[in-house]
């Protein structure tokens, strides 16, 4: 993988990161934010 391919995947990466935290401070109940939490281990976040 080139070094441009690997800092853009990075980025993407915590750019993932970032919007799942955000969703999850910002679920409207328990239960939605139970699912995301459980959607990202999935992912492996």
């Amino acid at each position: 993988m080139t070094l441009a391919k690997t800092i853009r995947t990075r980025r993407q990466l915590a750019r993932n990161r970032r919007a799942l935290a955000q969703a999850i401070s910002d679920a409207s109940s328990p239960s939605m934010r139970a699912d995301l939490i459980a959607a990202a281990q999935r992912q492996g976040f």
